[in-house]
């Protein structure tokens, strides 16, 4: 789960500086890369303020091929950047300012990336992973990221999500425990635990397991989704309301989950094929709204999984229950 933090004025920077540094306190980092989270949390809220007419800093734990460590990201609705490169030079300034805000955080991040459209806003991801030299260098791909966000006024989230690889081949999993709060939480991470028990399984017959094993939880939305590049395919399988989306080649495709909820009711399990070689495949909660399209972010595949997660989390976001966006590219 992320922590997230509505950044409007002065207090929500200090409030943000603090959640990065609680977790960095938590997770064992040191003190200098506990003074680089704050540096970069500070400097990224206080962009939220002076440029993007307030916004949103996500904060949380992240593993990965590359590295371990904590991640910032920043998220607004403001006028966006039309020269993003041009925005990242110190001394550029939209707002009168010294301009050393986002150089100041390239410095101090293991990994940086930034989405920005004229009109839409910006989202900035900020990566450190202890000990390690900053860096620009993009994480090598295949590679994945998600936001997972509980409702506001929940100390816990009722969404989780994994993954596992075995050699070239993935498959991703997002849980959505029935409600929110504690007893939701509960059967979701029920939901994850058994899906790595039984991975080695089929699609179908995963999801089967995952629906037996939480009969003795109030019961969660799930879906899984397997790509191995030996097929050219995506096989996938749901219960409940949690989307699975490949987007490829320009185009949006939404797949096909059963009605019902894993540990009630379901019709007979299914798993079905969709085409793919190269691109996005996407699983999320209906903490989204499920209309939601990427038209209006040329080059978004481009990004990091973990920026486009919380993209769309922060435009398409229903802001009343848990919100989980897993992102995985090819």
């Amino acid at each position: 789960m992320m922590k997230s933090v509505g950044v409007n004025d002065p207090s929500g920077v200090a409030e943000a500086r603090r959640a990065a540094t609680d977790l960095a306190q938590r997770v064992g980092f040191n003190e200098t890369d506990k003074g680089k989270l704050a540096l970069i949390a500070t400097e990224l809220s206080t962009n939220l303020v002076k440029h993007g007419s307030g916004g949103e800093i996500l904060v949380g734990a992240y593993e990965d091929n590359e590295s371990q460590g904590i991640e910032v990201l920043a998220l607004d609705k403001g006028a966006g950047m039309s020269n993003v490169a041009a925005c990242l030079e110190d001394g550029y300034s939209s707002a009168g300012t010294a301009g050393r805000g986002l150089g100041a955080v390239v410095r101090q991040s293991h990994f940086v990336d930034i989405g920005s459209w004229p009109g839409v806003g910006t989202a900035v991801l900020a990566r450190v992973a202890p000990g390690a030299a900053p860096s620009l260098k993009p994480p090598t791909v295949p590679t994945w990221g998600a936001v997972s966000i509980a409702k506001a006024g929940e100390d816990v989230c009722g969404d989780a999500w994994s993954l596992s690889n075995t050699g070239d081949v993935r498959t991703l999993f997002v849980a959505d425990g029935l409600g929110h709060g504690p007893e939701a939480a509960e059967a979701a991470v029920e939901a994850v635990r058994i899906f790595h028990r039984y991975n080695g399984h089929t699609v179908a017959n995963l999801l089967d397991y995952v629906h037996g094993g939480l009969r003795a939880t109030r019961g969660a939305a799930v879906s899984i989704a397997r790509f191995d590049p030996a097929t050219g395919n995506v096989n996938f399988a749901g219960i409940g309301n949690v989307a699975g989306v490949i987007i490829a080649a320009g185009e949006t495709k939404r797949m096909v989950s059963m009605a019902g909820t894993a540990g009630f009711n379901t019709r007979k399990i299914r798993a079905f094929d969709y085409p793919f070689t190269q691109g996005l495949i996407i699983l999320h909660s209906d903490g989204l709204a499920s209309s939601w399209t990427v038209d209006r972010y040329p080059n978004l595949a481009a990004l990091h999984p973990s920026l486009i997660a919380a993209i769309l989390y922060r435009d398409f976001s229903r802001h009343r229950d848990d919100a989980t966006v897993l992102v995985a590219k090819w």
